[in-house]
């Protein structure tokens, strides 16, 4: 794997003609059935991993990426975290970019750690999140793996839960806010040295939700080269419009995600009558025309 993470992002959603990306958040509760078992028992875990390789299936001809929640998975123990990787290998088989939503960080040789074990192994994603919050120096060692081995990671600016300002909206005596500083901070890492691609943007991307897309804004005049992370849309209340903040006016620079209202749409009522395959591809499907038409808007 050779070719830089942002251009490879790019291009895969050109192909697919749409800027969107699955979640794939299993929760055991919530899966159809066929695929329940015992709480807390390998069969769990299996019917999990069943449920997410017939899924990306589903999705994989209409979305360019998909990303993994690691959290669902470690929640089912070792088997789970096991699985996790399996969806990782199974979902690039299939052409995906995927994504790694682990949200990892820490200091010194933990965070060297933590980048060989979801980013450098030759079974992890092409990019992961990252909270970047510790500072520039908890990221390194993932810029690192990003130079060798063409990966990228997405460290967290302004997330999309609803107390996010509590924190992120904690103001400078200048008048700067810290999720602005947070900006800056990934704005120049990416302009580091090897971060760039052929299409000018970095491997360097941001998490911005689109339930703020008045900060979306904001950061995009801050991070001009940054591709945008967007969580937020269908469950959380973030509409297409919201989410088109975060791109540029040539209407590339980000890729907004989607989960629940996708994964499980066999238990919305404007799909009631379909399995839950077909429900899933009709709101895969519509998730993607809606983003499209709001960025070409």
């Amino acid at each position: 794997m050779s070719e830089h993470f942002a251009d490879r992002l790019l291009a895969a959603i050109e192909e697919k003609g749409s800027p969107v990306c699955v979640g794939i958040d299993p929760r055991p509760d919530r899966l159809p059935e066929g695929f329940r078992a015992a709480p807390g028992t390998l069969q769990e875990a299996e019917a999990v991993y069943s449920w997410c390789r017939e899924l990306l299936e589903v999705v994989a001809p209409v979305v360019p990426a998909v990303k993994p929640q690691i959290a669902y998975f470690e929640a089912l123990g070792a088997p789970g975290y096991a699985a996790y990787f399996q969806v990782v290998e199974d979902a690039r088989r299939l052409g995906l970019v995927v994504i790694g939503d682990v949200k990892r960080n820490d200091i010194g040789a933990t965070a060297e750690a933590y980048a060989a074990a979801h980013l450098a192994a030759d079974r992890a994603p092409d990019a992961v999140t990252v909270n970047a919050y510790l500072g520039a120096d908890g990221v390194r060692p993932f810029l690192n793996v990003c130079r060798e081995k063409a990966k990228g990671v997405f460290l967290l600016v302004r997330t999309s839960n609803p107390s996010a300002g509590q924190v992120q909206d904690f103001t400078d005596s200048g008048g700067t806010k810290l999720y602005e500083m947070m900006g800056e901070l990934t704005a120049a890492m990416g302009r580091e040295e090897g971060m760039t691609g052929h299409r000018g943007y970095s491997a360097v991307g941001a998490v911005v939700g689109a339930t703020w897309p008045g900060e979306a804004k904001k950061l995009r005049e801050i991070m001009p080269h940054a591709l945008f992370l967007v969580p937020g849309y269908g469950a959380q209340g973030a509409t297409a419009e919201d989410c088109a903040a975060s791109f540029r006016e040539d209407g590339t620079g980000a890729i907004v995600n989607a989960s629940r209202s996708v994964i499980y749409a066999h238990g919305r009522q404007e799909y009631a009558g379909m399995d839950w395959k077909q429900a899933v591809e009709a709101a895969a499907k519509a998730f993607a025309e809606d983003i499209a038409r709001a960025v070409r808007a």
